[in-house]
């Protein structure tokens, strides 16, 4: 890894108000080599997904970036009930281990369960859980890759996507393609189906190209079995 990839980003927890360092990458030195149809990408250089959650080393509240400040008063105490009062002092400020990212992810999905987040976030932390396992443990990454797409099926149908990054087009796709993933093809078919017939899908040719893509595959692999 390149000495300076990374850098030292202050925060400040909005729990305890303790200051606190994380590394961060340098979009200039990320390298992408592949991606997977999931969407996760495989890096030349280190993976800047592993230093998207920040964790506050003294109350132990963790959350994605994004998401990291948006708590309000009264979810606060929940976090220092069934968080910080548990909570022994660590430090994940440094390069951030597979394992040290996964640990991370954990706790962020754990606080974001407890203070009710939305399920697309939810399901986006238990995907990234997915992906740090790939390939190292392949009953934990099916066991997240489930909870992602159970996530992502309650998004569809009851939560507001128009002013996130994942539309219904892209979360269509993503659910079929978790779906041929897990070995259900028959629901894969039906999703990437879904999806390609919605008319809103000519506004994204790439996932059109990928839909069309996976689909095919998902329904040789049914007809074969």
């Amino acid at each position: 890894m390149e000495v300076d990839a990374l850098y030292d980003k202050k925060v400040k927890c909005p729990i305890c108000s303790k200051e606190f360092i994380t590394k961060k990458m340098r979009t200039s030195r990320i390298r992408i080599d592949r991606v997977d149809g999931d969407f996760m990408n495989y890096y030349k250089s280190e993976n800047p997904t592993k230093y998207h959650v920040f964790v506050c080393p003294k109350c132990g509240y963790a959350a994605m970036e994004s998401n990291f400040n948006n708590i309000r008063p009264f979810e606060k105490e929940i976090i220092k009930e069934n968080v910080s009062s548990k909570w022994r002092e660590r430090e994940y400020s440094g390069v951030r281990t597979d394992e040290e990212a996964i640990q991370c992810y954990m706790l962020a999905f754990y606080c974001g369960q407890l203070l009710n987040l939305k399920k697309l976030d939810l399901g986006n932390i238990a995907l990234k859980i997915a992906w740090l396992y790939r390939g190292k443990n392949e009953e934990e990454e099916r066991r997240f890759i489930q909870n992602a797409l159970e996530l992502f099926e309650q998004a569809f149908y009851t939560e507001n996507l128009s002013d996130t990054s994942m539309d219904e087009i892209n979360i269509g796709y993503l659910i079929g393609e978790l779906y041929r993933r897990l070995g259900n093809k028959k629901e894969a078919v039906l999703w990437f189906g879904k999806t390609v017939s919605n008319p809103l899908i000519k506004t994204n040719p790439r996932i059109e190209k990928m839909t069309r893509e996976q689909w095919l595959l998902a329904k040789e692999n049914e007809n074969g079995e």
